[in-house]
């Protein structure tokens, strides 16, 4: 036990307030011995409030770096959430004059507050973050998990799938996919297989010359009119082939990253997949074109996934609703948090789809997610690009070691999202040129008038 954790000294320290504001022996008249024994008086709910927010980045334990957030109450309870890899700490520090002051345990109350400083992809990372680090509070507080707060578990342990380094040699690739299942146990596979891995060959895939970087990566799929020859396909397949064949056909695999080609051709390798019996084909064009994700689907006999970047429940119903995708998923960084993402799962298994998770970050953000999985009934699996980062698990403390084992993440049950930082791991590991948890006075004050409604 770290006794210099302000959580744990707080839970003494507010003790005699607690003791105080349940009126001494009697309350209403009545005997204390009329009440319940074992309740929690070691925190004063209604009088929580938070007083701080603070920031420490960690450097690539997943795609890109990861901001983990704490804020702290005036009872010294802290609560810990983290912002999606990659995005700006400022997502979460431009929320901290809206927070000052709330009581963290109003979790639905203040995310509609700040909902609205979210959007797509990353800019949603802080107003998810908060609503992660706001759970942790209230599990503490209440002394509970947060899947507990959230209606039950469904599971005790949460299935793990994960992406696995690419070769050029189909061989080589098989062989890294095979390890996975072997070594480490995965019983969900994942390929990133795209047209970039057969482009360099005459003959496989059609596209006009001159695009800059910029016009590649951010123009949508179907307007850049690239399409994939049967050489092309032909040679594509090779890769699958040799996968099925090193790992069997048993296991589910799932692929993504097919490029940004256009909905023929994508209808077209879901045909040349349909042997390959995959778990579904990921993000093949962008999420807001319901019509063509619907025509992709009911054309190709290979199952279509969606949802890493889209934010709130709203989106995700426009694709369940009109089954234009087999399965949803949402990344919890993304998708508005714990609540709005169990929320999702919920409403999609109302239309018969089941849900994966993206995940990419530290242990913080994934115990986020498992809580949310294990609670909601549709889950499938969750993603995890960490497995080859040695020191990843090492970041907290509080769970089972190594988190995921053998394909699998057990459900912590200690209050809230169940970690406390490793605090000199995490310091080793942080972004450089930035510091661990320093003040952030100069977010106190920020002024903006941020109603809805006229």
């Amino acid at each position: 036990m770290n006794k210099s954790d302000p959580y744990l000294m707080n839970r003494r320290g507010v003790l005699k307030g607690s003791a105080a504001a349940l009126g001494g022996a009697f309350l209403g008249g009545e005997p204390t011995e009329a009440y319940p024994k074992g309740v929690n008086t070691n925190s004063n709910p209604s009088a929580l409030k938070i007083t701080d927010m603070r920031i420490a980045t960690v450097v690539k334990p997943g795609p890109g770096p990861c901001p983990i957030i704490r804020i702290d109450t005036n009872q010294g309870v802290y609560g810990l959430g983290e912002i999606r890899d990659a995005a700006s700490p400022t997502y979460a520090l431009m929320l901290k004059s809206r927070l000052l002051g709330e009581n963290p345990l109003q979790i639905d109350r203040i995310f509609r507050k700040i909902k609205q400083f979210g959007g797509v992809s990353r800019q949603a990372g802080g107003v998810c973050g908060v609503e992660m680090a706001l759970w942790d509070i209230g599990g503490k507080v209440y002394n509970a998990p947060v899947y507990a707060l959230l209606g039950g578990k469904h599971r005790d342990k949460i299935c793990v799938y994960a992406d696995t380094t690419e070769s050029d040699n189909p061989k080589i690739y098989a062989q890294r996919m095979k390890e996975r299942k072997e070594v480490m146990g995965l019983t969900w596979l994942k390929m990133d297989l795209g047209v970039d891995a057969v482009a360099d060959k005459p003959g496989t895939v059609t596209m006009r010359s001159g695009l800059s970087d910029w016009e590649q990566t951010e123009i949508p799929h179907p307007l850049l009119a690239a399409e994939v020859t049967d050489k092309g396909i032909a040679l594509l397949e090779e890769y699958v082939a040799a996968v099925r064949d090193a790992v069997g056909m048993e296991i589910p695999l799932s692929m993504d990253h097919l490029g940004h080609v256009g909905v023929k051709s994508i209808i077209r390798l879901g045909k040349a997949y349909e042997k390959y019996n995959l778990s579904w084909m990921e993000d093949v064009i962008p999420w807001q074109y319901t019509d063509l994700l619907k025509q992709i689907s009911n054309e190709s006999p290979t199952p279509i996934l969606t949802g890493e970047d889209i934010y709130l429940k709203e989106g995700f119903q426009v694709l369940c609703e009109n089954h234009a995708v087999s399965k949803i998923h949402p990344d919890l960084a993304t998708s508005g948090g714990i609540l709005e993402t169990h929320k999702i799962g919920d409403m999609a298994w109302e239309y018969g789809v089941p849900m994966a998770m993206h995940f990419a970050g530290t242990p913080v953000s994934c115990m986020a997610n498992v809580h949310c999985a294990a609670a909601t009934l549709n889950f499938l699996a969750l993603e995890n690009h960490s497995l080859d980062v040695p020191w990843w698990s090492d970041l907290v403390e509080g769970v089972e070691k190594p988190i995921v084992n053998h394909g699998f993440i057990t459900v912590p049950d200690k209050p809230g999202l169940g970690i406390t930082l490793n605090e000199d791991v995490v310091k080793a590991h942080l972004l450089p040129g930035t510091k661990y948890f320093a003040p952030t006075p100069e977010w106190d004050n920020e002024s903006s008038a941020d109603r809805l409604w006229s």
